[in-house]
Order: structure tokens, then sequence, then C-alpha cells
């Protein structure tokens, strides 16, 4: 397993590991998620262009993407309270269902890291929904700590 950005051609398997995503957050809180798309193909071919928008591909040995992890630079500016802080927000990490438990998650995330390392950011960021317990463990044994809780009442 190597582990590269994604290009144009990951996008049906893209589009295959977003909707794993979207199911879980669906089965969470059919409340907020819609099943369906997240992204249509021409959308995705412009996140894989942007290059404050890294998104990073783990592929088998034939060059298949198995897992991904879609980023997303941050920094607010300006802010009379908040530092200007450069945060890489990961929107999603997903490996396929079928080969979880081969730490191509752990590997996706540190290779995130390492990127992050390199390009000076301050912080990684993500959110996970409540409910999501094998995320929160996966991100918390990758040494992830809550920075704050959003709270909710349902009306």
């Amino acid at each position: 397993m190597k582990i590269r950005r994604a290009e144009q051609k990951d996008i049906p398997e893209i589009d295959k590991l977003l909707n794993e995503v979207n199911l879980v957050h669906h089965k969470i809180r059919p409340d907020l998620f819609k099943i369906g798309r997240k992204y249509s193909d021409s959308q995705l071919k412009e996140l894989l262009a942007d290059d404050r928008r890294p998104v990073f591909a783990a592929v088998d040995e034939k060059d298949r993407l198995i897992g991904y992890c879609m980023c997303a630079e941050e920094q607010i500016l300006g802010d009379s309270i908040r530092t200007e802080v450069k945060t890489l927000y990961i929107d999603d990490l997903c490996v396929d269902q079928e080969i979880r438990g081969q730490h191509i998650g752990q590997k996706l995330f540190e290779h995130v890291k390492q990127y992050a390392e390199e390009n000076h950011f301050y912080n990684i960021t993500l959110h996970v929904w409540q409910g999501n317990d094998g995320a929160e463990k996966f991100y918390e044994a990758m040494g992830m700590k809550p920075q704050f809780i959003c709270m909710e009442q349902v009306l």
C-alpha cells in the first residue's frame, strides 16, 4: 500500500467510500443526513484540483483506491480575539469497509499529520458525530483530543 494525492481516475472509488461515510452518518442522524451523493463528479474534479483542499489516496499494489482523506486549509483572519493559526481540517477519512483493520486509516492519518507538519500548520481538526464511537476511538488513538463541544437541543 502507498499513499499519494488522489487523481481523477479515483473518483469512482471515492464515490463508493463517500457513500459508506454518508450511510454511517445517516444511520446515526437520519434527521440531519439524507442518503445521496455528497459531491457530484464535477465537484470532485474541482476539489482534486484545489491545492488548498488536498485529498490523499491510499492505494493497493494495483493502484486501486482503498481509502482516502479529504482535507481543507482553514485560517481565521482579522478576528479580535482569535489568533491566526493555520489549521488543516479533515473533512472525511474513510477506508473501504471490506478491508478495515489493516491500519490503513492509521497510515492515512500519519501521512496527513506529516503533510501538516511539513507545511507549517498549527493543528489538525475534524468533527466526529456523537454516536460514531468507532471514529471517536480511532481519532483518540491517533492522539486527537476534543477542542470544543458543540451542543444542541432538537425542538
